[in-house]
């Protein structure tokens, strides 16, 4: 299972920090990512990281803004969202992969139910 936290609503230009815990699953053996989602497109992916903390993935249009990490022994991933834009408001949803390239194909075995993030004045 996991599970998103730490969406909400941000001013342009502001910072939020989502975090997905996991559980029932052996979280050091996936690669974790984050996709995100806004009414009437796909879903996108957004960052994804390796096993061990690297490598790491960004989409171009989050790169230089967003950092993903994460902490094995608390089986937590995180998204460091930084400079936010309008265009980066969606529902913000953690996956795990058995490999990054999954994510990077915009594939993954296991998703959150999502969080929402609003970016707006």
């Amino acid at each position: 299972q996991l599970v998103e936290s730490g969406g909400g609503l941000v001013q342009p230009g502001g910072s939020l920090r989502l975090s997905c815990a996991a559980s029932g699953r052996t979280f050091s053996r996936d690669a974790m990512g984050w996709f995100r989602q806004t009414p009437g497109k796909e879903r996108e992916f957004v960052a994804g990281i390796g096993r061990s903390g690297g490598p790491l993935y960004y989409a171009d249009s989050v790169k230089g803004r967003f950092t993903i990490s994460r902490d094995n022994a608390k089986k937590t991933e995180y998204l460091q969202m930084n400079s936010l834009k309008p265009e980066d408001a969606a529902v913000y949803y953690c996956a795990a992969a058995s490999n990054t390239l999954r994510l990077r194909g915009n594939t993954a075995d296991y998703w959150g139910q999502g969080t929402q993030v609003t970016v707006s004045s």
